[in-house]
């Protein structure tokens, strides 16, 4: 909420309604919607009777559950659409995808989520896991999140390490080196690496662009090979990609 204000409450309260849909969540009722939302049942059955005269909600009478509407697919494809991040960075990701034969992705955050934009599964070896547009990944073990995080200050960083500690408090000692790591690693080398999924390896790095925010780009490949030679391998490739979708940019101008 950094510089806006003031801010509308029952908006706010809105859209926490319609951020509880996740995958295997799709279908919610009120007391479903509270609990995720934090939120008393009477607040969350009125903004949903809102939210479904809207249209961003649909109702199901029999059930008594809300699921999300048509308006957000449409949402969704005008912000990917009207990116001019994007539209730069698509065909260069495509291009060195398929020469090099693997994984590509760019993400934005949001909140303690990576958001894929995009992705390009094209490794060799197939993944069992399909990841597509607008997909959420943990940002504090993945290297597209971590990356991300090395765009920002310690006071910045702070809020999502209160988070990221009360959701991991066992794991949090490991967690915060790890993390202390990537970041240095960013800013040393221009890149991180993480393997947050068994045989996956991945290297990342941040994309920033004057008046924007900032994106994340990742390489990654599923292997059994050992994760440091695997991630030497894609760092060239990774780094390469941005530095191609910079000069584009810069091309372009106004960035």
């Amino acid at each position: 909420m950094t510089g806006l204000s003031p801010t509308n409450r029952s908006l706010i309260r809105g859209l926490q309604l319609l951020r509880a849909f996740r995958p295997g969540s799709e279908s919610l009722g009120n007391g479903e919607l509270a609990e995720a939302t934090g939120l008393p049942r009477a607040t969350v059955s009125r903004l949903a009777q809102t939210l479904v005269a809207e249209g961003f909600l649909l109702h199901d009478a029999a059930r008594r559950t809300y699921s999300l509407g048509a308006p957000l697919l449409g949402l969704a494809f005008s912000m990917r659409s009207s990116s001019r991040v994007l539209h730069l960075a698509a065909p260069l990701m495509e291009e060195m995808a398929r020469r090099e034969r693997i994984n590509v992705g760019i993400a934005l955050a949001d909140r303690d989520e990576m958001v894929y934009l995009e992705s390009l599964r094209l490794s060799r070896r197939k993944s069992l896991r399909t990841i597509m547009p607008g997909q959420r990944i943990p940002m504090e073990s993945t290297s597209l999140g971590r990356a991300w995080l090395s765009t920002l200050d310690n006071a910045q960083r702070e809020p999502l390490y209160r988070g990221f500690r009360n959701k991991h408090p066992r794991q949090w000692m490991t967690l915060e080196h790890e993390l202390a790591q990537a970041i240095s690693d960013v800013h040393s080398k221009g890149y991180c690496a993480a393997s947050w999924l068994p045989n996956v390896v991945a290297v990342a790095c941040p994309l920033v662009f004057a008046g924007g925010p900032a994106y994340a780009l990742n390489a990654s490949v599923t292997t059994d090979e050992p994760f440091g030679e695997v991630a030497s391998v894609l760092v060239g490739p990774l780094l390469g990609l941005a530095e191609s979708i910079r000069v584009e940019a810069g091309r372009e101008g106004g960035w």
